[in-house]
């Protein structure tokens, strides 16, 4: 990155001062010590003059020389009392990876890695001296058990709850018994989302999106806004507008009130408020609304990843329901572009929803057009 920044005539002072951060905040990036976080991509590969994927790649080579030497982990499995905080840090980065990964590609392509990971880090927690050393391998249990019951609710096309939930409990046990309530809050957070997408269940959604919400209240503004968010739609579910539009209120004056040291800020982007308001007016059968913000949101995610699949689905659903077929079959048709090359389980089950409301129309070529598309993701499937 240092080399393309040079050659578009930015120092890191001028680059930053261009971006409105720290100038040591640029040298942590060329350094691969910090990930840009998802608000700050877009300018920064504008200033570089690059598309959002090749700055990954630029990003890359400095990321994997921070790496400590692969065969560390090897060593430490043959003697784990050889484990220390340098193996330690070798796992955790490798499950920041994989997560890194989650929103862009199936999820059936990392669980391997992470399933073998997370077997590497239960194994040394076996092991593990008392001390630091075992306190970070908790730390990194909890973020490889969150990530594991995403990839395995995600790659079951949100099936598999009670695997999923599983992983979730031991991630919130490992939390909880380290004190760490940010983990725990997230790993809440992830579990709420099994009772509400999966098992359609608004109301035990929203005691654990609560729950989520006050464990964070005091550690991440952030973490804490996203379960507002959630709680916002559990709501909605439930048709109860004012206490969603309440919620949504007070999660806008938490990410209001975050900042770039946030525990829990790579989990955030611009875009997650007005997509989680439009899915919110959806529930709530106010279907023109839903369609401005969703519109909204759809212009502002830019790249092909498992939540442009969701936005693009529930704007198919939201001009459905106002019975406007030519823009919904297009957007129907964006989002089945992101699910083919993603197979995120939540767009998977939203294009097919799309697909049941399209009954009506059946005779319109249109429509046969999309159901061909439905069957191949079925087939695919």
């Amino acid at each position: 990155m240092a080399r393309r920044r040079a050659a578009m005539g930015f120092t890191q002072e001028s680059l930053a001062e261009h971006l409105g951060i720290d100038r040591s905040t640029v040298g942590r990036w060329e350094r691969g010590t910090l990930t840009p976080q998802p608000w700050n991509q877009p300018d920064l590969a504008g200033a570089l003059k690059v598309s959002l994927d090749t700055l990954d790649t630029l990003l890359a080579p400095a990321a994997y020389a921070a790496q400590p030497a692969p065969d560390r982990v090897s060593e430490a499995l043959v003697a784990p009392q050889r484990l220390d905080l340098i193996t330690v840090g070798h796992l955790r980065q490798r499950v920041q990876q994989l997560d890194q990964r989650y929103d862009r590609v199936p999820s059936t392509s990392l669980l391997a890695d992470a399933g073998l990971t997370l077997g590497q880090i239960s194994f040394f927690g076996q092991h593990a001296p008392n001390g630091r050393t075992r306190l970070e391998l908790r730390e990194v249990e909890t973020e490889a058990a969150t990530l594991m019951g995403q990839l395995v609710w995600d790659a079951s096309q949100r099936r598999d709850h009670d695997n999923a939930r599983a992983h979730f409990d031991n991630a919130i046990a490992a939390a909880r018994e380290i004190g760490n309530t940010t983990a725990e809050g997230h790993a809440l957070l992830r579990k709420s989302y099994i009772s509400l997408y999966g098992e359609r269940d608004p109301q035990v959604g929203l005691s654990l999106t609560e729950q989520s919400a006050h464990t964070t209240s005091h550690t991440s503004n952030v973490l804490t806004g996203l379960a507002l968010l959630h709680t916002a739609e559990a709501h909605a579910m439930m048709r109860d507008q004012r206490a969603c539009e309440k919620a949504l209120s007070e999660a806008l004056t938490r990410f209001e009130k975050a900042h770039e040291n946030d525990l829990a800020g790579y989990l955030f982007s611009p875009s997650q408020f007005d997509r989680m308001a439009g899915s919110c007016y959806l529930f709530l059968g106010d279907h023109r609304r839903a369609q401005k913000v969703l519109e909204k949101t759809a212009r502002g995610i830019r790249r092909q990843n498992k939540s442009r699949a969701i936005v693009l689905g529930n704007l198919s659903l939201a001009h459905l329901r106002q019975g406007e077929l030519d823009a919904a079959t297009a957007a129907l048709h964006e989002a089945i572009d992101v699910v083919e090359e993603t197979r995120g389980g939540g767009g998977l089950n939203i294009v097919f929803d799309a697909g049941k409301e399209l009954r009506r129309w059946r005779s319109e070529q249109l429509v046969s057009e999309v159901y061909d598309r439905l069957l191949s993701l079925m087939t695919a499937a």
